[in-house]
């Protein structure tokens, strides 16, 4: 890559994704309100969200929680620039586990029960699609023969045509991932449910700011995955992704929040299922 291509791709990344990732989190919610009969907020409105914690006061619990949440938003920036870089799948996957961990990390250092459970179930979640996440990425190596996002960009056939039922497992682990129902057992958009905000209950403020900014991160970085699985048009490229999305915000509302126990139980028990008869096909 060239010097131009790699300040090219490192501005885009830093600083057009979150951008992107607000956009789209905005979009989100105003489709999830017109199907639940409301109008629904500005589709700016995640940033209005940002801007308005930024300038609240910083309240802390201790400064490991700060130190947390800035590693969060580093690992989920420096995660979508390496995609941008077309790097190897698997150093942004774990560039953006040690990102889960010290999320988990930063809610179990405090005392408040919402935080401990809220941390507790983000761990099972994390443990739930990291290896869906790791079989998805094994399947793109036996059908390309490579990690590299280039090299599998220089493919001639799209993937979903060889890779259909990993796709299928892709997006499981991905609906865990954005923590959206019927996985949204470690924090929820709503407070309003048993354990408040979970995960996220003692951040407030610049350092809940900072969350939001690494979610943004975050939602460019799954939509750049469902991406590779066409990556021989731009045009089908966005279909694929906007498909993609859309059936994740259906999803979201039209189910309901199921246990831990249900939700490791069936993503492994898919999972595994769909990635062996999509291997042997391979092989066949």
């Amino acid at each position: 890559m060239s010097i131009l291509g790699f300040l090219l791709a490192l501005v885009v990344g830093v600083f057009v994704a979150p951008i992107l990732g607000g956009l789209i989190t905005g979009v989100d919610r105003r489709i999830t309100a017109r199907l639940q009969s409301r109008l629904g907020p500005p589709i700016l409105q995640p940033f209005y969200d940002v801007a308005k914690l930024l300038g609240k006061e910083k309240l802390l619990n201790n400064s490991w929680q700060a130190f947390c949440a800035y590693v969060y938003l580093v690992a989920a920036a420096t995660s979508v620039v390496l995609f941008f870089l077309q790097s190897d799948l698997l150093l942004i996957f774990f560039v953006q586990a040690v990102g889960a961990v010290f999320l988990v990390i930063g809610a179990m250092s405090v005392p408040s029960p919402y935080s401990q459970i809220g941390a507790q179930r983000e761990l099972i979640q994390v443990l739930t699609y990291e290896p869906l996440l790791v079989l998805v990425l094994a399947g793109i190596y036996v059908h390309t023969g490579t990690f590299k996002i280039s090299g599998i960009y220089a493919l001639e056939d799209p993937m979903l045509f060889k890779l259909p039922l990993l796709f299928l497992v892709l997006g499981y682990a991905l609906t865990i991932k954005l923590r959206k129902s019927p996985f949204d057992i470690s924090a929820s958009a709503h407070a309003h449910q048993e354990i408040v905000r979970g995960v996220y209950t003692e951040f407030s403020g610049p350092y809940l700011a900072i969350l939001e900014i690494a979610h943004f991160y975050e939602m460019v970085l799954i939509l750049g995955l469902v991406s590779l699985f066409w990556s021989t048009s731009f045009v089908g490229m966005l279909v694929l992704v906007a498909l993609t999305y859309l059936a994740e915000i259906l999803v979201d509302n039209v189910s309901s929040r199921m246990t831990w126990r249900w939700m490791v139980s069936s993503a492994w028990a898919v999972g595994l299922t769909l990635t062996l008869i999509n291997l042997l096909s391979l092989t066949m």
